[in-house]
């Protein structure tokens, strides 16, 4: 079992026996098509396989993982406290793009991290370097883009804060090693997934109330006709022999259950939320088309296992 790396909304390490419970006995290739902090795919380990992201710099961070470790880490133990001085030999040591003061090395590396959607160069490593750096330094870990798709999360509050993590990198470049890393729709799985193989949907959820938005981590919103969407890419895999589990919010119970998955209600806690005190316990669904009798034995172990 491997430690996923950033802290990232929606994860599903609290959900992850439920999810294991519908597993099939056994399959060939494991893919993720709404990867995100991917607490699944390190917690299982697979061999190969293909994970995917609409998030461009979050696909990047992760080839870099897979590709270039060392020098990630030494990029990342380069950088200074969030709280120190900015680097007089760094553009932005003194204002952001719009003139505003900056008044410590925090702002400055949130300034560094958007130059891609801001139309200036930027590098491959580094900006996964800052990638890393920002989600254990920033507020809470929270990972927000504003409508232009400028990361805006501002500085956190940590008296240690831990942003090199050497060890989950070089565990989770190894678990990459033989994986096939996608910066595309998560139609793409039509072509990469063939019968036997396993398919792990979590997309971004529909909201529970009118305030409850858990599309709001990207520029990018994920709304009803892309659920109408997934539902039909589900069922055309159903139809090619694949297997397929999905996690949604309570809301999308009626819609997968109407189309003939096996359908249940699971608790889950959020771990991610501007307000401390609110984070509750929400519905959260498991649809699959696994058939009870064709899932792996209670307390079966798999080869991730091993």
């Amino acid at each position: 079992m491997v430690s996923p790396i950033l802290k990232w909304a929606g994860g599903k390490r609290q959900l992850l026996d439920e999810l294991y419970d519908r597993f099939p006995e056994s399959y060939e290739h494991f893919h993720e098509p709404f990867f995100g902090g991917g607490a699944m795919f390190f917690d299982l380990e697979p061999e190969n396989g293909t994970i995917n992201d609409t998030n461009a710099r979050l696909i990047n961070f992760y080839e870099q993982v897979r590709d270039r470790p060392e020098e990630l880490i030494e990029l990342l133990e380069s950088f200074d406290d969030p709280e120190s001085d900015p680097d007089p030999e760094r553009r932005f040591s003194e204002s952001n793009r719009k003139g505003k003061e900056i008044k410590n090395y925090y702002y400055q590396q949130r300034e560094l991290f958007n130059n891609r959607p801001y139309g200036d160069e930027y590098d491959d490593l580094e900006e996964a370097a800052l990638l890393l750096y920002l989600n254990r330094t920033c507020y809470n870990g929270l990972y927000r883009e504003n409508s232009s798709g400028g990361f805006n999360v501002p500085i956190g509050r940590y008296s240690n804060p831990d942003w090199v993590r050497s060890e989950e990198i070089r565990n989770a470049s190894r678990v990459l090693e033989n994986t096939e890393i996608h910066n595309r729709d998560f139609e793409y799985v039509l072509e990469a997934a063939e019968e036997g193989d396993l398919v792990y949907f979590d997309p971004p959820y529909e909201p529970m109330s009118p305030t409850a938005y858990f599309t709001d981590y990207s520029a990018e919103g994920f709304g009803k006709e892309d659920q109408e969407r997934l539902l039909e890419v589900a069922q055309e895999l159903d139809q090619m022999g694949v297997n397929v589990i999905l996690s949604n919010s309570g809301v999308m119970y009626e819609m997968y259950d109407d189309s003939g998955f096996y359908v249940e209600v699971e608790g889950a806690t959020r771990s991610i939320n501007s307000d401390g005190e609110n984070r509750d316990e929400v519905d959260e669904i498991i649809a699959t088309n696994i058939a009870p009798e064709r899932r792996r034995r209670a307390g079966q172990q798999g080869l991730a296992d091993f």
